[in-house]
């Protein structure tokens, strides 16, 4: 399906009926500052998950691991304050199930896993590469 119609047509149309079913519940006021709370705590809780992934990033590097996994949680995280800060109920759904770091690890274990099924599927089996001669000149 076309990325665009996703994120410009289809995604708008969901909050505004989510907006319209949540509004007729608990009434239109109740509907505004519910928006606001989870933006206020969606993104209190995006830099508490911030900060102790970058000390868990830091911990890494100075036991020489590259913090792989803490380089994709920085970036879910800044993805998901940003879905928290949209808003709407789907956006802050996702924002939060991104926020949660057992969630989270979930999610990159299934990425991960089609995108290293993606990488074994080849026929041949062999890896595409380039060789590069770095040579100075000798001026």
């Amino acid at each position: 399906m076309n990325p665009f119609f996703i994120f410009f047509i289809a995604l708008p149309a969901l909050e505004i009926f989510l907006f319209i079913k949540i509004g007729g519940q608990v009434g239109a006021l109740n509907t505004v500052a519910l928006i606001f709370l989870t933006a206020i705590i969606g993104v209190y809780f995006a830099k508490l998950q911030g900060i102790q992934t970058l000390k868990s990033g830091m911990v890494n590097l100075y036991q020489n691991k590259m913090p792989i996994y803490e380089i994709m949680s920085g970036a879910s995280i800044a993805i998901a304050a940003l879905l928290l800060i949209i808003p709407g109920f789907f956006t802050d759904l996702i924002g939060f199930l991104l926020l949660i770091p057992f969630t989270r690890k979930i999610i990159f274990s299934l990425v991960l896993k089609n995108k290293s099924q993606s990488v074994v599927n080849r026929e041949d089996g062999a890896i595409d590469g380039e060789i590069v001669d770095h040579k100075k000149d000798e001026l």
